[in-house]
């Protein structure tokens, strides 16, 4: 063997995985259409709702630089967010905290995409819906996992989920001072845990979330199994 050979060869660059429009179009070449993708924020905070969103983009005029929220800048998402809403047909959903600490944030997040889809201003035939789990869609439903990262549709419906979502908590924060809602948008940060100490729970918070259950004194644990729970 050569010294060339043995030297291990570094990693190429793997290259981005941007979302396309292939999907849809392969639907509307079978004449499905309108094609929905939707998509939800906000399964992890400890404190607001879970926001869903679905959208139908305009074939004609579908936004530049659309991609999964998570790989955007809040100024790109609110960019995009606008041209969004300017040439598709979008709505949103809201499962709230009640909702959440009743039914658990998987069911909440699924029930609050189903009402997004079903608010849709046109009724679609098709949605492609993120992740693994089917919705109660009144049309055909496909899942993508990862879909965010893959799927064009699902990729704007989770900015305009986003940017709603992340608007509504500045709103919480202005409401609620010292929680820090507007930096952290309720997710599981020191600041946030220092303020659930400090000022305790507020009505946006998740109770049924062990952080929060904590902060009410709502745990306990199992004396024969030490298991954690809620009272």
């Amino acid at each position: 063997m050569s010294r060339t050979a043995a030297i291990a060869r570094l990693p190429l660059d793997e290259p981005e995985v941007r979302p396309t429009f292939n999907r849809e179009r392969r639907a509307m070449k079978r004449g499905i259409f309108p094609v929905a993708g939707c998509d939800e924020a906000g399964r992890g905070p400890l404190a607001g709702p879970v926001v869903a969103a679905a959208v139908i983009l305009n074939p004609k005029r579908i936004p530049r630089g659309l991609n999964d929220s998570k790989k955007l800048t809040p100024e790109r998402r609110e960019q995009l967010y606008l041209k969004i809403c300017a040439s598709a047909e979008v709505a949103v959903a809201f499962g709230s905290t009640a909702r959440i600490d009743r039914d658990n944030i998987r069911q909440a997040s699924l029930w609050a995409l189903a009402c997004a889809v079903k608010a849709l201003p046109l009724r679609p035939k098709l949605v492609f819906v993120d992740g693994c789990d089917r919705i109660d869609a009144p049309c055909d439903c496909e899942t993508v996992v990862s879909g965010d990262a893959l799927v064009l549709s699902i990729a704007a419906a989770s900015i305009v989920a986003k940017v709603t979502r992340d608007r509504l908590m500045m709103r919480l924060g202005a409401a609620h001072p010292g929680y820090g809602f507007e930096r952290h948008m309720g997710y599981s940060v020191p600041e946030h845990f220092a303020a659930l100490t400090r000022l305790g729970p507020t009505i946006h918070h998740r109770r049924s979330f062990a952080p929060v259950a904590a902060a009410y004194g709502l745990l306990f644990t199992s004396p024969c199994k030490g298991e954690v729970g809620l009272l």
